[in-house]
């Protein structure tokens, strides 16, 4: 635990110098406090027993602060897939099927595995933990569900009134910011819904998720064009895209959680 905690001070001070990663901080916070929200008592309990009072958005942004960490190289491809324009569900499967374990979806259901094996030491259970919650949370912007040649539009240059980025940074926290909330007061605007609409919300799983979140990409990819001089009415056209899979995000990493503790 120490070792982890003293890795995170590190870091903390390296993100701000560093290009943003998935959602940024804070949609990963909102995604994380979501989630929070939903957990049922079984899983509170057996989290408090690896996290112990600290809430999940403290630990949300773990995977993406040890980046700078040579020690952790190796998990850089977790936070997404890649997968080519316009398949259909059924080629999509096919190619999660056939993907390498070193990617999103194959490392999410490995963490999950890994969890509910009641033999795994304090500390991996921890690590998994910080990544679960993480990759849950990427699950859902889009962009981390791209497009290789372009790395999930990090290649792919806008300007955001008038300052130059790219699509992927922009879907990852420069929308999540412009709507100015912190991440608690994010979470409490968007998760409002009764049990019904939310059960809506998570129905299926991760394969479903994903394929969701590639549409969604598929969307942005056709309505954002490399050169876009982007402002208010890009937030208009997109920020009930963005708000939904902030919520799904943090419902369904709280399905997740509630099945594996739960």
């Amino acid at each position: 635990m120490k070792k982890i905690l003293s890795v995170l001070v590190l870091n903390l001070f390296l993100l701000a110098s560093t290009q943003a990663f998935a959602w940024g901080t804070t949609g990963h916070r909102v995604v994380a406090e979501i989630a929070e929200n939903h957990l049922n008592c079984k899983a509170k309990r057996q989290i408090k027993k690896i996290i112990d009072k600290q809430p999940l958005a403290y630990w949300a942004n773990w995977p993406d602060f040890i980046k700078s960490n040579p020690e952790w190289k190796m998990a850089d491809s977790w936070h997404y897939l890649n997968f080519p324009e316009g398949l259909n569900r059924k080629d999509f499967d096919r190619n999660l099927e056939n993907s390498s374990d070193e990617n999103l979806y194959k490392r999410a259901l490995i963490l999950m595995d890994e969890l509910k094996n009641k033999n795994l030491s304090p500390e991996k259970k921890q690590e998994n933990l910080y990544f679960l919650i993480h990759l849950i949370g990427d699950a859902h912007q889009p962009l981390h569900i791209g497009r290789e040649e372009d790395l999930g539009g990090n290649k792919i240059e806008v300007e955001w009134f008038k300052n130059t980025t790219n699509i992927h940074s922009l879907w990852d926290s420069k929308l999540v910011d412009f709507q100015q909330y912190s991440y608690t007061e994010y979470a409490e605007v968007l998760d409002f819904h009764d049990k019904k609409f939310n059960k809506t919300l998570t129905e299926g799983n991760l394969n479903d998720w994903l394929f969701d979140s590639y549409q969604k990409a598929e969307d942005i990819y056709a309505n954002t064009q490399a050169g876009d001089k982007l402002w208010y009415p890009y937030n208009y056209q997109y920020v009930s895209t963005l708000e939904e899979q902030l919520l799904k995000g943090g419902l369904r990493l709280a399905k997740v959680l509630n099945e594996v503790f739960g």
